[in-house]
């Protein structure tokens, strides 16, 4: 299948991380490191251009599901099946912050745009705000209007927008305290802001990718093709707004033209199951993924893109 200009399709590398199964990778906030949650435990730091492992971060009392770096890259934010929300000073290693509030497994985290709060969502259907400026141990809000996991969450410096498995995209206006809820019909995996602000990319668990409209939550289009019956997979939208991808159960990365909704794009990984995590460069066609105990890096085979960024 021959694949649009900008398109990452070419495989410059694969890692094998060593942390049992990835179980998120994240790219940093200007794209030049990676990050991977494993289930031994770990969180590990990468500069993925080199293939380099920099750093590994031990404190978790079971598998990372969820992580972030800060946008000075200074720090990291971790949670995970312990319970548990760490802040990692990137150089050192040493924990910042560690909260115990939640009652169950802790699915997702994120910064704000300042990284001066943390926010995580949870199994048991709770999503908390931490102050990382503080040694508070209790969170600074509780916001608990899901009906079950809360599976993914998305923060910008006026909005905080969740979704969950009980179907359900809610936005929190946190400047006027007003909450917005509009419903998918399937358990929500992922959401993605676009570049622009304007539009949001929700993954479900009935094997599509929905594009609504940020304020209206219309409808805008639907992308499916990809397999996603049993496991929670991410999806996103690349640099330019062009493109939307997603992991799929079949050992793919399905990539649609975002107008269209045109699969134009699948990108194997060879002697996968299943491709749950990915994460898009924040300003070139590179796209990282992971899939059972590796990361994979995707460029459109420009030589300049093998190179450290």
């Amino acid at each position: 299948m021959a694949a649009e200009k900008g398109v990452p399709t070419v495989q410059l590398s694969r890692q094998d991380c060593r942390q049992g199964a990835v179980r998120a990778a994240r790219l940093s906030f200007d794209g030049c490191f990676s990050i991977t949650g494993g289930s031994d435990k770990t969180l590990k730091l990468w500069n993925p251009f080199r293939g380099a492992h920099l750093k590994t971060y031990v404190g978790h009392g079971h598998e990372v599901l969820d992580c972030q770096g800060s946008c000075d890259n200074g720090r990291l934010l971790s949670c995970g099946a312990d319970r548990t929300v760490i802040v990692w000073e990137v150089s050192s290693g040493r924990v910042l912050n560690k909260w115990r509030a939640h009652a169950a497994a802790v699915t997702c985290c994120g910064f704000n745009e300042d990284s001066s709060l943390a926010l995580s969502g949870s199994v048991d259907g709770a999503v908390k705000a931490w102050d990382c400026r503080s040694r508070r141990l209790e969170p600074v809000q509780t916001l608990d209007d899901a009906t079950d996991s809360v599976t993914a969450l998305q923060v910008t410096d006026s909005e905080l927008l969740t979704g969950s498995a009980d179907g359900r995209v809610r936005r929190y206006d946190l400047r006027n305290g007003q909450l917005v809820t509009d419903a998918v019909g399937e358990a929500v995996s992922c959401l993605t802001l676009s570049r622009d602000g304007q539009c949001l990319l929700v993954g479900c668990m009935d094997a599509t990718v929905k594009l609504l409209d940020r304020e209206s939550g219309e409808l805008l289009n639907e992308f499916s093709g990809h397999k996603n019956a049993q496991y929670p997979l991410a999806s996103c939208l690349d640099a330019a707004d062009a493109h939307v991808l997603s992991g799929s159960e079949d050992g793919h990365v399905h990539c649609w033209d975002l107008v269209s909704g045109k699969v134009i794009a699948k990108l194997v990984h060879a002697g996968a199951d299943v491709v749950h995590s990915l994460a898009f460069h924040p300003s070139r066609a590179v796209l990282l993924t992971a899939a059972g105990g590796a990361t994979f890096l995707w460029g459109t085979g420009i030589e300049e893109e093998q190179m450290e960024a």
